[in-house]
């Protein structure tokens, strides 16, 4: 972003697909801390309501509101020149910010960090979780009814995924997104090598994390150990200018000491992030 910039600090606490509720109490549990790092309170967005197990045809409907509020959110943070982060219960939110992002900066590269692929539609979904159908509705395999704008594949590095059902594999093989797994090396050498330096705004799902470290609700063996997701930040946004980020699925703890542990990993492996935004940002709605 060229010249003077500020922050648009959002928690989003309205449902989009939340099946449990852990995901809105992982949002309230950050905000407050990504804002105080920031200097700020967060601006809080919607109230929550009950999760429950939805399919996606549900959730389309029923959180049609809260995913137009999420992608308008980003729309008026870079329509200001704002830099967005907004923290989200799952990835849902993805259907409206990605192509919000792409439509402002069409220079950008999307980066999602994620156990799971994200990329399945009508037709290939075997859980019917609106969740797992986010990047690829983002990227226009199949259509939310939600934007009219697309993320092009060509724009979309897909990294630390280790869990994808058989029909998903297929499209995203078919495709143009770029594909990484969660090798610790191999990821960040091969993140840094697919972003070449480009413009980049980071879609950070917490599960992308080991879960036999860090709690998940939909946990797949293996995943990043918090160090190794903290170097690969750090080098994506010494590399390339952040243009915002969005962080989901902090399956909070209820336990408030587990919480608080947790929350003590997330602040550590954001913290690239948050010191990737200029030091003369006042944080703002």
């Amino acid at each position: 972003m060229d010249g003077p910039v500020s922050v648009s600090l959002v928690a989003l606490r309205c449902r989009t697909s939340d099946r449990t509720p852990a995901a809105v109490r992982g949002v309230d549990a950050l905000a407050p801390l990504i804002g105080k790092r920031l200097g700020q309170e967060p601006r809080a967005i919607g109230s929550p309501s009950e999760p429950r197990e939805s399919t996606w045809e549900e959730d389309l409907q029923d959180s049609r509101g809260c995913l137009l509020e999420a992608g308008g959110q980003i729309d008026d943070a870079l329509e200001a020149k704002r830099l967005p982060v907004l923290l989200a219960g799952e990835c849902s939110v993805g259907l409206t910010t990605l192509p919000t992002v792409l439509r402002h900066r069409p220079d950008a590269v999307v980066l999602w960090l994620d156990a799971h692929g994200d990329f399945n539609t009508p037709d290939t979904t075997l859980t019917r979780s609106l969740s797992g159908m986010s990047l690829a509705g983002a990227s226009g395999q199949w259509n939310a009814g939600l934007t009219a704008d697309v993320v092009p594949e060509d724009r979309v590095v897909l990294a630390g995924v280790r869990d994808l059902d058989p029909e998903e594999r297929k499209l995203l093989e078919r495709s143009d997104v770029t594909v990484i797994g969660s090798s610790p090396i191999e990821t960040l050498v091969a993140v840094k090598n697919a972003l070449n330096g480009a413009p980049v705004y980071i879609h950070l799902d917490l599960d992308v994390l080991d879960p036999a470290i860090f709690p998940a609700r939909e946990p797949a063996p293996g995943g990043l150990a918090p160090e190794k997701l903290f170097d690969l930040l750090e080098a994506v946004t010494s590399d390339c200018e952040l243009v915002g980020t969005e962080v989901t699925t902090f399956e909070a703890p209820e336990d408030e000491e587990d919480r608080q542990e947790a929350c003590a990993v997330v602040m550590r492996v954001i913290e690239p992030l948050l010191e990737a935004i200029p030091e003369r940002a006042n944080v703002g709605g």
